[in-house]
């Protein structure tokens, strides 16, 4: 990591700011600072931050409209920072385009380890490779093949379909609506049953212990992401 990573603060608490610019310069990033919706949509696209840290409650509104207004133009990876703990207010914000969702209080060791994450899933994307491996499972999505040491792990269509959608967003959050809408449709878009069924038969298949699964993982009450190396 260089100094070139910037990160763009959207806070108006100036205990957080206080918190976080120490622990975000020791790990060479570059910090800039709004306080307000309308700051924060001026500098992403003046500054063209390499990430954002956003809060959600700002003096002028909801920062739920910096993620739509940023993702009508802008894949810069964003990380909701909030106190807002209800899970519709975290699938809100995942469904409008954010990459991951940290409750205050946090761990800045957390944090960051989610602003790598996000930011190796940028790259990942624009480099566009054929193959995600996570430790010993390859997923080649040109040739619809999975294998784990060579071996290859027969996958239904809709399996690897599945499977396909979660790896190309590695380590992001995805929703049961997002999930759903890619894979089977918006028709489907509340079959969330039907989906942990299909989660259910992939971890079988593709984890070593499909009861403690290290690959496929739950976000509770929200859905799911497939992990990242380096990432908790």
């Amino acid at each position: 990591m260089t100094a070139s990573n910037r990160v763009l603060i959207v806070d108006d608490e100036a205990a957080i700011l206080k918190f976080l610019r120490p622990a975000l310069e020791a790990n060479n990033y570059q910090i800039e600072v709004a306080a307000t919706v309308a700051e924060a949509k001026q500098m992403i696209a003046s500054k063209a931050p390499d990430i954002v840290v956003l809060d959600l409650g700002l003096p002028d509104g909801d920062g739920k409209d910096v993620i739509k207004n940023t993702r009508e133009w802008s894949d810069v990876p964003i990380i909701v920072l909030s106190a807002r703990d209800r899970e519709t207010e975290k699938i809100d914000a995942l469904d409008l385009g954010a990459d991951d969702y940290v409750n205050k209080p946090f761990n800045v060791g957390e944090l960051l380890a989610r602003m790598r994450a996000a930011t190796r899933h940028r790259l990942q994307r624009h480099d566009e490779k054929a193959t995600l491996v996570i430790d010993d499972l390859a997923i080649d999505s040109p040739r619809h093949r999975v294998t784990r040491k060579d071996i290859e792990i027969k996958l239904t269509p809709k399996e690897f379909e599945l499977l396909s959608f979660l790896a190309r967003h590695v380590g992001k959050v995805l929703t049961h609506r997002q999930i759903l809408t890619a894979v089977w449709g918006p028709a489907h878009t509340a079959d969330t049953q039907y989906l942990r069924v299909y989660i259910g038969q992939l971890r079988q298949k593709i984890e070593v212990r499909p009861d403690n699964p290290k690959i496929i993982i739950t976000e509770p009450g929200i859905g799911y992401r497939i992990i990242d190396v380096g990432m908790p």
